[in-house]
C-alpha cells in the first residue's frame, strides 16, 4: 500500500518550492512578484521560497527588470550548475556524447571510436571523461548518464539484453558503469530516445499517441501512448525489424543471427539493393534515396517501391495501434522527406482501414544524442524537486 504524507506545513513549502523552481527553469529568469503571480502564492510566501532556493544554490540573482513601475524588481534563475549531465549515443563504431546543465543547456559534442574493445563499457568511459572535459566539469559533478544503444534493454532490471549491433555488451555492463560512477547510470532504446526528442522538439509536438518508425542502417520502432513510451514486459517493443511480412522469409530460428524478415525488405542493405535497381548508386542507401528525391519524376519509381514495402510494417502497427501519428526517422527515412512520407501514406490508406497521417523527422541532428539529453535533464530534476523535500 502507497503511503500519502500528510499536508504539513514542510510539505506544502516543498510544493512550492518545487513549482517555483520549474517555473523558473522552464520560464525564467522572474521578480518574485512574477513567481507569486505564476504559483497564485503571496508576495511574502513567494520571497521565502526564493531566499530557500537560493540559500540551497538553486536560484541565483541574474538582474533587475527595469521599466516597470516603482524601484527595479530584482530577478532570479535556476543555478545552470545546479546539476550536469551527460548523454551517450553509442553504436557499433563508437560513442557520441555531451553534457548538459539543468537548464538544459548543451555542451559541444565528443565523439570516441571503438576500435575493436573488448570492454564495451571502456568507450563510454572515455567519452564521458572527454565530454566533461570539454566542458570543462568534473566527472564526480555528474549527476545523470543516460545512454542509448540499439537493441532491447530489460524494463526491469535496466541492462541491455539483447543487440545485434553491440555483441559484446552484456548483462553486466550497467553494474559495471554504475560502480565507476557516481551518477546515476540508465541505459535506454536508441528509437526510443530519438521519440522523446521528436515528442519534444520535432514533429510530435503535443501529440500524446504516435509512433516513430527508425528507417536506417537497420529497422527499428518507438511507440509513445498517452504520451508514455512503451517498452513491452520484457523491452521488446519496437523490434519492427522480426515483423513477418509478405515478400520477406521468415527465419524460425532468430539466435542463429539470420536477419529478421522485414529487415530483409527495408532495411539498410535491401534499400540499397532497390535504389541500385533504379539507378542510383552512392555509398549508402541514404544517399540513393536522397538522389531519388533530387532527381524528381526520374526517381518516382524507386521511391513508390520503396515506400509500398515500408508501408507493410507501418500499416500493420497502425491497425493495432492506431496512432495520431507516423514519424518517419533514420538517415534513410530523413533523406526520402516528405515525398517518401506522403507515398507510405498513401499505400497504407489502400491496404489498412486506417489512415495516420505521416510526416519526416524533424529532429535531423543527432535526435538519438539529443533524447539521452532531455532524458537525463528530467532525470536530475526530479532527483533536486525531490530534493526541496528534505
Amino acid at each position: 500500500m502507497t503511503r500519502r504524507r500528510p499536508g504539513t506545513p514542510t510539505l506544502l513549502r516543498a510544493l512550492n518550492d518545487r513549482a517555483a523552481l520549474e517555473l523558473l527553469l522552464n520560464h525564467g529568469p522572474l521578480t518574485r512578484a512574477q513567481l507569486g503571480e505564476m504559483t497564485g502564492l503571496s508576495k511574502v510566501t513567494a520571497s521565502q521560497l526564493v531566499e530557500r532556493l537560493e540559500a540551497r544554490g538553486l536560484v541565483e540573482r541574474v538582474g533587475v527588470q527595469v521599466g516597470g513601475r516603482g524601484p527595479n524588481a530584482q530577478m532570479y534563475a535556476a543555478v545552470p550548475s545546479a546539476a550536469y549531465v551527460v548523454g551517450l549515443d553509442v553504436g557499433p563504431h563508437g560513442v557520441t556524447a555531451a553534457t548538459a546543465d539543468i537548464t538544459g543547456a548543451a555542451g559541444e559534442r565528443v565523439q570516441v571510436a571503438m576500435r575493436g574493445s573488448t570492454d564495451p563499457g571502456a568507450a563510454v568511459r572515455q567519452a564521458v571523461t572527454a565530454a566533461c572535459e570539454a566542458a570543462n566539469i568534473s566527472v564526480d559533478g555528474v549527476r545523470q548518464v543516460v545512454l542509448g544503444t540499439p537493441g532491447v534493454v530489460d524494463p526491469t532490471t535496466g541492462e541491455m539484453s539483447f543487440s545485434w549491433e553491440l555483441p559484446r555488451w552484456d548483462r553486466g555492463v550497467l553494474a559495471r558503469l554504475r560502480e565507476e560512477f557516481s551518477a546515476q547510470v540508465v541505459i535506454e532504446n536508441d528509437v526510443n530516445l530519438a521519440a522523446i526528442a521528436e515528442s519534444r522538439d520535432g514533429a510530435a509536438v503535443g501529440v500524446e499517441d504516435f509512433v516513430l518508425v527508425w528507417v536506417g542502417r537497420g529497422l527499428g520502432l518507438a511507440v509513445l501512448l498517452g504520451g508514455r513510451l512503451h517498452r513491452g514486459a520484457t523491452g521488446g517493443a519496437g523490434e519492427i525489424g522480426y515483423l513477418p511480412v509478405p515478400g520477406a522469409t521468415v527465419p524460425h530460428d532468430v539466435s542463429r543471427r539470420s536477419k529478421p524478415s522485414f529487415a530483409r525488405l527495408a532495411g539498410g542493405d535491401a534499400v540499397r539493393s532497390l535504389l541500385r535497381r533504379h539507378g542510383f548508386r552512392a555509398d549508402s542507401a541514404a544517399q540513393a534515396v536522397a538522389d531519388a528525391v533530387a532527381a524528381g519524376e526520374k526517381g518516382a519509381a524507386a521511391l513508390d517501391e520503396l515506400a509500398q514495402r515500408l508501408a507493410l510494417g507501418v500499416a500493420a502497427v497502425c491497425v493495432v495501434l492506431d496512432p495520431a501519428l507516423v514519424v518517419l526517422a533514420g538517415d534513410i527515412g530523413q533523406a526520402g522527406g516528405q515525398q517518401l512520407a506522403d507515398r507510405v501514406a498513401t499505400e497504407v490508406a489502400t491496404i489498412a482501414p486506417v489512415a495516420p497521417r505521416v510526416v519526416p523527422t524533424q529532429v535531423p541532428d543527432a535526435p538519438v544524442l539529443r533524447g539521452a539529453l532531455l532524458t537525463a535533464v528530467d532525470r536530475a530534476r526530479e532527483e533536486i524537486f525531490e530534493s526541496t523535500a528534505d
